[in-house]
């Protein structure tokens, strides 16, 4: 299948070994994002995943289009220019310390991309599937426009569009959110979004539910998927479940509703945690795999929710895993044995 990705890579640095930032001496440098994220995860499974961005002609803008390439990506609609690729450092949290992130994204080449510079229909020409998140609209006003045009296009050519709504409060506000993300879902066919997500962006929010601590009214997941899909005409409406007992130790399972069936998967108990970051894009690009290769949403959920549990084990932004490796643990092998 022919996927199209859009958003924004960045350099990610990391500190090593756990350190807090105020000990850092180095960092260790990946490249990773929402959107690209999911496309490397595609690439794995064998689609044709195309990942539309803008990035600086300079060396460390090439050396981002290189870390797609790397995975098979395929960079043909990425546009050259700009002064800057966007930032962000990580410090990984253990147990009870949280993990931290901080960006350094402001005026980054895609944020300042004017709609004129991508050609949406040619990109959109024979795709399949066509993903955004909602950090890309969040980066900036040129940002969101961009996001905008690509899923018209997208809708012009038939594409099935999917959305993670992916809140993120050091980029906007609710209120920003809502007013951006409210007018991008009557493109959307597959919406997908945590409980704090959906009531971030589109204003919905399941009663009696703390993930935090464990405690899960799916009755109240339920009525909110009903609501959203009422209000918003998606095809289907999926929430991941993230129960945070600490940095190293997460509870990982996922819901979906189609209008018809409500189908919770099988939980995981991820412990100890490698890195959480991409598990929601990895989700995402699971999810996308399984509902156009798999007969049942249900097994297209258990996909993605094995994928994610195993992005968490990987360092990185990226999932490197293959099909044959998430169906083994989806199918019930958690057992880690050395395999020969």
């Amino acid at each position: 299948m022919k996927i199209i990705t859009l958003g924004e890579i960045m350099l990610r640095l990391s500190s090593p070994e756990r350190t807090r930032f105020v000990q850092c001496d180095s960092f260790d440098v990946c490249y990773g994002g929402g959107e690209a994220n999911v496309a490397v995860s595609l690439a794995n499974y064998g689609h044709d995943a195309y990942f539309v961005t803008k990035l600086p002609t300079h060396e460390i803008g090439q050396s981002a289009v290189n870390a797609l390439r790397k995975y098979g990506v395929h960079t043909d609609y990425i546009v050259r220019g700009g002064e800057r690729i966007g930032i962000y450092y990580l410090e990984s949290g253990a147990s009870m310390r949280p993990s931290k992130v901080i960006y350094d994204r402001a005026d980054s080449a895609i944020a300042k991309a004017d709609v004129g510079e991508f050609d949406f229909d040619a990109i959109m020409e024979g795709a399949d599937w066509f993903h955004f998140s909602g950090i890309t609209p969040a980066i900036s006003e040129k940002a969101a426009e961009l996001t905008k045009e690509a899923c018209k296009a997208a809708k012009r050519h038939h594409v099935k569009v999917s959305c993670d709504l992916n809140y993120r409060k050091k980029l906007w506000t609710p209120e920003q959110a809502q007013k951006v993300m409210k007018d991008l879902m009557q493109y959307v066919d597959i919406c997908i979004g945590n409980e704090e997500d959906a009531e971030l962006c589109l204003g919905f929010k399941p009663e009696g539910t703390d993930v935090a601590s464990g405690k899960l009214d799916l009755e109240g997941y339920k009525k909110i998927f009903a609501q959203m899909k009422e209000a918003f005409g998606f095809e289907k409406v999926c929430t991941t479940l993230r129960e945070s007992h600490s940095a190293s130790h997460n509870g990982w399972s996922a819901l979906i509703y189609d209008g018809n069936e409500f189908y919770q998967s099988k939980h995981y108990d991820i412990n100890p945690i490698v890195d959480r970051v991409g598990g929601g894009d990895s989700f995402s690009g699971g999810l996308i795999h399984g509902l156009l290769t798999m007969k049942t949403q249900s097994e297209a959920l258990e996909f993605a929710v094995a994928a994610s549990a195993l992005k968490h084990t990987i360092p990185g932004d990226f999932n490197l895993v293959s099909e044959s490796e998430v169906l083994t643990l989806a199918n019930g092998d958690a057992s880690g044995r050395v395999q020969r």
